[in-house]
């Protein structure tokens, strides 16, 4: 087999990101894959462990026909336990399949091992790559979403949400993991968590500028959602974006693809909320500039595994909203898409 050119600015910037990642020279760092894909990355982050002095390997399992966008927890490594099992032996896991809100996932951080999933194209990593200051920020968004009891957001086209809190934890996401059974996404810089089960109450209007990351797509028409305990139970708009998604959504034919999933905001100063204009990329994963961007809320819909629920519908949209203002419980943490809380503020030079 041809082995997949790899050069040394690649290994280099992997590099970086296996330190940050605290891998030491007693370690094991293991490389999951499907088929071809993402070979030049496997490669690159052998070689980076290997330069660290930690020992490295690939479980490499032949690839399943393309998900179509939005299906979650589906990946060609379920059902398979002597990889599983292998991939539990390593200290690191670098992910370049998309096990997310699968119960593999879940199974493999339960072991201690720390999970990073890596699948955008080079550029993006190295214009979004995490710095401390990022961290410092996205873990106050965490302590925020933990101690709260209710999120509410708003914007003027008509939005008016709020999500009782409490049930369950936050995650953070700022790009790299250093603590055992930790999952993070390379890169990233938001924090979420769920509602309490059927505890979203209100209105959400999607309005042009907003994204659909599934479909790769910029809102160009309003789409009005009506949430009742915690279910969407109306799609209204006259726009094509309307259609295409309660089209989407039926397709599944599951009533819990309705619920609505995580809530958070972005708070990457270097994430592009254009990126989609720009992108020569088509694939459906390449989405953080879109879920990063610094003041977006994150809205969503779908699962709730990833947090401990029971819901793992594989139809999951996430639809970061521009010009938002959100708070949790009183204290005001958006203002028209800006981040006014001090704690979340870029600190100059960083």
């Amino acid at each position: 087999m041809t082995q997949p050119t790899v050069d040394l600015e690649t290994v280099e910037l992997f590099e970086r990101e296996l330190k940050l990642c605290k891998v030491k020279a007693d370690e094991a760092v293991a490389v999951v894959t499907a088929g071809n894909e993402r070979a030049e990355y496997a490669q690159a982050f052998m070689l980076a462990a290997r330069r660290l002095g930690a020992e490295a390997f690939q479980v490499n399992v032949p690839h399943l026909q393309d998900r179509a966008a939005g299906v979650q927890g589906r990946h060609p490594l379920a059902g398979n336990r002597r990889a599983i099992g292998a991939v539990k032996g390593a200290d690191l896991l670098i992910d370049l399949m998309g096990l997310l809100f699968s119960k593999e996932q879940a199974e493999i951080q339960a072991s201690g091992t720390r999970v990073l999933r890596v699948v955008e194209p080079i550029h993006v990593l190295k214009q979004m790559f995490p710095t401390e200051d990022l961290r410092r920020r996205v873990e106050a968004e965490k302590r925020i979403l933990e101690s709260g009891r209710q999120l509410r957001f708003t914007d003027e086209a008509g939005t008016d949400v709020c999500y009782r809190l409490g049930q369950y934890p936050a995650i953070s996401e700022y790009g790299y993991t250093d603590e055992p059974g930790r999952w993070d996404h390379f890169p990233s810089g938001f924090a979420f968590t769920h509602a309490d089960d059927g505890g979203v109450e209100g209105t959400v209007v999607l309005k042009p500028g907003d994204i659909m990351s599934a479909f790769k797509r910029y809102v160009q028409t309003p789409i009005r959602l009506t949430i009742r305990e915690g279910m969407i139970t109306d799609i209204a708009g006259d726009g094509i974006d309307a259609k295409l998604m309660r089209q989407y959504i039926e397709s599944f034919d599951d009533p819990r693809a309705y619920a609505v999933s995580h809530i958070g905001w972005g708070l990457n100063e270097r994430a592009n909320w254009h990126q989609f204009a720009t992108s020569r990329h088509a694939a459906s994963e390449y989405v953080m500039n879109a879920l990063s961007f610094n003041g977006n809320v994150l809205f969503s819909t779908g699962p709730n595994t990833e947090l401990g629920g029971t819901n793992d519908t594989p139809c999951h949209l996430d639809l970061p909203m521009q010009g938002c203002s959100l708070w949790v419980d009183d204290v005001r943490i958006l203002d028209k898409g800006r981040v006014v809380h001090p704690e979340m503020r870029v600190e100059r030079g960083a």
